[in-house]
């Protein structure tokens, strides 16, 4: 299941190491596709360049892509997270 549900609001992905190496978990995966099928629509960044704003094609709803683990290489692994408008015109100066 790729889609995002209507009762989805946050999807953290996660590291594990498996036979010696790093992998994405199934969630970590999962935001993979959903950033590169263009299921995700790329509305902004932040001036950072690590944070980065996407629009639901399906519903609509604005999605917060970050990299919350700074103290691991590339900041970590992603996170998705619902942002409502008034934030989001906040924070990418829509």
């Amino acid at each position: 299941m790729c889609r995002l549900e209507s009762w989805e609001t946050s999807l953290v992905g996660k590291w594990e190491l498996v036979d010696g190496k790093v992998v994405g978990n199934d969630t970590e995966q999962r935001i993979d596709v959903l950033l590169t099928t263009g299921y995700l629509q790329e509305l902004a960044s932040r001036e950072s360049g690590w944070t980065t704003l996407y629009r639901d094609l399906e519903d609509g709803r604005l999605w917060e892509l970050t990299y919350p683990r700074s103290d691991m290489h590339g900041g970590g692994p992603k996170q998705l997270e619902v942002i409502d408008s008034v934030d989001a015109a906040r924070l990418y100066n829509l």
